[in-house]
């Protein structure tokens, strides 16, 4: 048996799209090593269960195609709206495009703004190499998700919220609620030296991988 590599190592390989795991161990007692490791290393409940799948031969749990889908100009209307703007069409797609290339300059060209994006970078390359994103993102038709909503919320100091419908929550299938699912730049809502606290934009997930506004 080799060497166990270090954490730093593993999450090196992570980032880059070239980790490989092997089973050594029962798989009761492998997963909840491994879902230790991860832990230690504040990768998400949904990155661990994708290098599972990788890991013991299932089919892929999350893939590109099926990656939750934010048009970027949704967090550009909703902090317009709190400032109480009303932004033209043309004004949205503008804003929407400085905000992606914003996060392709961060993630894909700044090596030492990128380091201090980790999470966003998990979220990426549990789905892809960051070659291939960076590729992607150059897309004007590019469409986000959560590491774009990780990026963002801290670049632009902006709290943001994730609400699903309690319709599609509930095994019973009612319910006219929303229910929050995630939350990102909690820390900027409230006032610091650095600047006034921000009103939270509101995001609903709904239609199983969409974003809207919700206000």
């Amino acid at each position: 048996m080799g060497e166990r590599p270090s954490n730093k190592s593993v999450l090196e390989q992570l980032k880059n799209g070239i980790a490989r795991f092997e089973l050594i161990a029962p798989p009761a007692r492998q997963l909840a090593s491994f879902y230790n490791m991860l832990t230690t290393m504040r990768i998400s409940a949904t990155a661990f269960w994708v290098c599972v799948s990788e890991l013991i031969g299932w089919p892929c749990l999350c893939t590109k195609q099926a990656r939750k889908k934010l048009r970027l100009g949704m967090p550009v209307k909703g902090m317009a709206f709190n400032k109480g703007i009303a932004l033209n069409p043309r004004e949205e797609r503008e804003d929407a495009d400085d905000l992606r290339m914003a996060v392709r300059e961060i993630l894909c060209e700044n090596g030492n703004e990128r380091d201090q994006y980790e999470e966003a970078l998990i979220s990426i390359t549990v789905d892809e190499s960051l070659k291939c994103y960076c590729e992607r993102i150059r897309r004007p038709d590019f469409w986000g998700g959560e590491s774009e909503l990780l990026v963002l919320s801290k670049l632009c100091r902006q709290p943001v919220i994730v609400y699903i419908p309690e319709h599609e929550h509930s095994t019973r299938g009612w319910g006219s609620g929303f229910i929050p699912i995630a939350e990102y730049g909690a820390e900027f809502q409230k006032a610091s030296r650095k600047g006034k606290c921000r009103k939270v934009v509101w995001l609903l997930y709904s239609g199983r991988n969409h974003y809207d506004l919700l206000v």
